[in-house]
């Protein structure tokens, strides 16, 4: 999820999904025994078409990680949830890079150096652990482009002497952020980090289970980055080093681990300066498995928080047509696609998890629906993860900021407001995650 300059007490009873709990399959517990792979435009797990309803749970290893930051207690009370509604695949962060960035998340799972943080990396080993049985998959990213994590500006600011941007700096307005980050694809002493810690990550042996990770089927992919982006604008863009770190990073992996897919994070059309030709390059490697599209009408100018009465229409047109351009896309590439993030404020803009979510969850019904209908077709789409898991969560502050030291993680990360974007349990759009799920687990095998 990218920032907002540029796309970027439970309530009631918990009744709505308590209900979901008895009649929603788990559509990956029966098929979590083998490695997803990709055959044309379709995921595959042996001879059956593998499908899924999945969420955004970024923060799965620091609830994961034994420690004051960490609550293992909850993780599993939100992978039951998640399991309950029929949610079987999980996209997760499996890199922090920790810098001088404001609004990244702390701890990191690094720093410049190779004293990586083991606690953390416990964290994510018990939350693959835990997933394992529930039948879930996890796609791992390994760096952001964004700040929330440190990511590539934090790698940079570890080989460049200390120079960086902060997002959001009015002295460097956009896309000064996203300009500086291009350097990052063709610097070789900040790609040589990021490789090193992509070594530890694939070749580690989860400790809880005794199983390395390139030999775990719960792992359904590797990804590159979170949003990576050639640049902010055409002037920055040095494309030949950006695909160049696209088709190298993904081929390390490969070499690395050859069980798992490979994906870029990207976003699409509005991650690649809106060039179809630059989204088919991106994703045209041999080693790149499938297309990865992300969609935030808000962020995106596509609809107005405060206005979606009289917006929600052109952006659910918008969204429909971005879709169909991407399935194009993916068919060119015969590859399969998913759309791995979407999300949508809640009525009026609010944060309030009391407040309604009639527009957002009319956008759940779009996407959803796109969905059914490229699976029924024979289509690209092999599933979809939203933006993003809340669950139990609740924000610390009457402002709805987060401050470091929070411990009540929520899909929204730690820049933007936190209940912004995510699903709250009890919230009337668990209900479509469960409806959408039951429609795929009746499309025949």
């Amino acid at each position: 999820m990218k920032t907002i300059i540029d796309r970027r007490a439970f309530l009631g009873s918990g009744t709505l999904l308590a209900g979901c709990a008895a009649t929603t399959p788990r559509l990956g517990s029966s098929r979590a025994d083998g490695f997803v792979r990709r055959e044309s435009m379709r995921l595959m797990v042996g001879d059956e078409p593998y499908r899924f309803v999945g969420a955004n749970l970024w923060y799965a290893a620091y609830l994961g990680a034994d420690a004051p930051y960490g609550d293992r207690a909850r993780l599993r009370r939100e992978l039951d949830a998640l399991a309950a509604v029929g949610v079987t695949n999980l996209r997760i962060l499996a890199s922090a890079e920790e810098g001088p960035l404001r609004n990244s998340i702390k701890p990191g799972f690094r720093t410049a150096g190779a004293d990586y943080n083991q606690t953390l990396l416990a964290g994510l080993d018990f939350a693959l652990a835990e997933m394992a049985k529930r039948g879930m998959r996890a796609v791992l990213y390994l760096t952001n482009f964004w700040e929330w994590s440190g990511g590539m500006m934090t790698y940079l600011s570890y080989v460049n002497g200390g120079r960086y941007l902060d997002m959001n700096d009015p002295a460097h307005p956009w896309p000064a952020f996203a300009n500086f980050n291009s350097q990052f694809y063709g610097n070789a002493q900040a790609v040589a980090l990021y490789r090193d810690w992509i070594r530890t990550v694939v070749t580690r042996t989860n400790g809880m289970t005794g199983r390395p990770y390139a030999q775990d089927p719960t792992i359904m992919a590797w990804q590159l980055a979170n949003e990576p982006r050639p640049s902010g604008d055409e002037a920055h863009a040095k494309l030949p080093e950006f695909y160049a770190w696209v088709e190298g990073s993904a081929g390390f992996i490969k070499s690395l681990d050859p069980n798992h897919l490979v994906s870029t994070g990207s976003e699409g059309l509005k991650g690649a300066l809106e060039r179809a030709d630059i989204v088919l390059a991106e994703h045209a490697p041999a080693a790149i498995d499938y297309l990865t599209v992300h969609i935030w009408p808000n962020n995106w100018g596509w609809v107005q928080q405060k206005d979606l009465a009289s917006t929600a229409a052109r952006g659910e047109a918008l969204t429909d047509e971005y879709i169909a351009q991407h399935v194009t896309l993916a068919r060119q590439l015969n590859k399969p696609m998913v759309i791995e993030e979407f999300g949508y404020p809640r009525d009026g803009g609010s944060n309030d998890p009391a407040v309604a979510t009639t527009y957002k969850d009319r956008f759940y019904r779009r996407i959803h629906a796109a969905t059914l209908a490229s699976m029924q077709a024979g289509g690209p789409i092999a599933g979809t993860n939203f933006w993003a898991w809340n669950g139990e969560a609740r924000a610390a502050h009457p402002d709805y900021k987060f401050r470091e030291g929070d411990r009540q993680y929520m899909g929204d990360p730690p820049h933007e407001p936190q209940g912004w974007y995510g699903i709250f349990t009890g919230d009337s759009t668990v209900r479509l995650v469960a409806d959408h799920a039951r429609a795929i687990a009746r499309l025949p095998r």
